[in-house]
């Protein structure tokens, strides 16, 4: 067939994953959510439906659908009924006030709203600025949440039975279609609309498949947001190979574990705080199967990765952004990894390590876009490019073009590379601290305390100081029942680090201040210790 022929060119879609598997797996459970079982047959013919409903509600191509619910069924069935209608999903993070979810709502244009009803108090007091907006409530039985009548609308079983049975084509003309727009959490100024298409979530989708090593034999429990990222494009990857979908409204750690067991679960992506959570919960007990954990969001600690894996997990290690579909590169395991002690190999494991198997692999750069040298101490900006990295911010052409200067994406995150050609991350742009003329890293100086046996979690902060400008402070979660001063901690950490590095102070706190994802929000600590004495933007 001639190079130039098109008929040999197919463009990349996940909607083939759901039509495949409604195929050739139709009679196998999709989702379970408490006792409701979801056949791949039943999947796709339910997408069917709510596709041909929103179109015939006026939703037209590129038209935004927005969903704002927990990881039930009918929040996995959006990432494909909404596509499938031609239209883009915005799915909204659920933590999120009213006023943000106004401005979501209101920036994407979205035309119809999905909502649960226990959300209906986030959305109930901006509907009336949201004029046009159609709503639809699901009521998910496995809480019993009354709607509130004043949002109105029309329930999903109305959106259901106005639907078709109708077969629709599983494909789209152009796979740079805009399948999805997702929000960044807008630390440093009003939330972006990262614009997904269909190509980089196929390409994602299957590269979550290859690292996180899943099979048709997966039975996949949702502990990370299905709205974070399209769940790292882990709604479409689990889908593609058959694999099991097994729902969770919210993280709990008693609820994970009685899953873990009942649903013979073996894959689980999250934080490390969502593995503190079920690290040290009062269930937590050997894993009768191994449980393979991929973990993001912030350089899981040697303490972490060693308490898992005495459960009986294993751990991947990815890192991303919202900006390249979640997951971008992974720590691949090498041999020989498994003969070293627990602590070298807990080293090597929280790097952030390598470009994925779809990418066009990651650079550590200096203000030039020069790389720097792979020596694991020169510091520079961690950048990406390629099938996976957003098209460019929604309506945002300025901070599109910023974001992709010299022709690569700019993470904002600064690290190192190490011979090897591991990337390795020392801090976020705006997170390292600068004490008189030295940079300390946030990241280095947290591991630091937290091998500490007494501490459960810890973040680390840049506080002012006269004389140096700026000096590391810990926040301090410790663990219940255990007894540890400040100095204790402080003694614990010049083993290990550089005196200029110790925190001069270490304060304890009940909790830290997280996102719905589980990432712990440090901007919220700077922003108290440096209210009134300095005009740096906050993030």
């Amino acid at each position: 067939m001639a190079g130039n022929d098109a008929t040999w060119y197919t463009p990349l879609t996940p909607l083939s994953f759901l039509a495949r598997s409604a195929e050739v797996f139709a009679d196998k459970t999709a989702i379970v959510h408490g006792d409701r079982r979801v056949t791949y047959r039943e999947f796709a013919a339910e997408a069917t439906r709510v596709a041909h409903a929103l179109r015939a509600r006026g939703v037209g191509p590129g038209d935004r659908v927005a969903y704002l619910l927990p990881n039930i069924p009918e929040m996995l069935v959006a990432h494909f009924a909404v596509p499938l209608a031609g239209a883009v999903l915005v799915a909204v993070n659920t933590r999120l006030a009213p006023a943000e979810i106004r401005y979501i709502l209101a920036h994407s244009g979205a035309k119809v709203l999905v909502v649960d009803a226990a959300l209906h108090p986030s959305v109930a007091p901006v509907l009336g600025d949201l004029g046009g907006l159609e709503v639809v409530t699901v009521t998910d039985p496995a809480v019993g949440a009354e709607p509130d009548a004043a949002v109105g609308g029309t329930s999903y079983a109305e959106l259901l039975a106005a639907g078709s049975d109708e077969p629709l084509p599983w494909a789209v003309a152009d796979e740079r279609d805009t399948i999805s727009i997702n929000y960044t959490s807008g630390t440093t100024g009003k939330p972006k609309g990262v614009m997904y298409h269909h190509r980089g979530a196929y390409l994602n989708a299957l590269a979550e498949v290859v690292h996180s090593r899943h099979t048709t034999e997966s039975r996949y429990l949702w502990t990370l947001p299905m709205f974070h990222c399209n769940g790292w494009c882990t709604t479409w990857g689990v889908t593609a190979v058959g694999g099991t979908h097994v729902c969770l409204r919210a993280v709990d750690g008693g609820r994970i574990w009685r899953l873990l067991d009942a649903e013979a679960v073996t894959h689980l992506n999250g934080a490390p705080t969502v593995l503190n959570t079920i690290a040290n919960h009062p269930d937590a007990h050997r894993l009768e199967r191994e449980v393979l954990v991929t973990t993001a969001g912030a350089p899981p600690s040697p303490t972490v990765i060693r308490r898992m894996e005495a459960l009986g997990a294993r751990l991947v290690h990815v890192y991303g952004l919202t900006e390249t579909y979640g997951p971008y590169t992974v720590c691949e395991y090498q041999d020989g990894w498994a003969r070293l002690d627990v602590e070298r190999r807990s080293r090597l494991l929280a790097r952030q390590g390598v470009g994925m198997v779809v990418t066009d692999g990651v650079r550590v750069v200096d203000e030039q876009m020069r790389d720097v040298p792979r020596d694991g101490s020169t510091m520079g900006e961690v950048v990406m490019r390629g099938n996976n990295v957003m098209s460019g911010y929604f309506a945002d052409p300025e901070a599109t073009a910023h974001a992709f200067r010299g022709g690569w994406f700019h993470s904002g995150d600064l690290g190192v590379w190490h011979p090897d050609g591991y990337v390795e991350l020392r801090d976020r742009a705006k997170d390292i601290i600068v004490s008189g003329g030295e940079n300390i890293s946030t990241i280095e100086v947290e591991a630091a305390i937290d091998s500490h046996p007494a501490v459960l979690e810890v973040a680390v902060v840049g506080v002012p100081n006269e004389r140096w400008g700026e000096r590391p402070k810990a926040f301090v979660v410790p663990r219940e029942g255990a007894a540890v001063d400040a100095e204790e901690l402080r003694e614990h950490v010049r083993g290990q680090l550089a005196r200029y590095k110790v925190p001069d102070e270490v304060e304890f706190v009940p909790e830290l201040p997280k996102t719905s994802t589980g990432k712990i929000q440090k901007f919220q600590l700077r922003e108290r210790e440096w209210s009134g004495r300095d005009t740096r933007v906050q993030g």
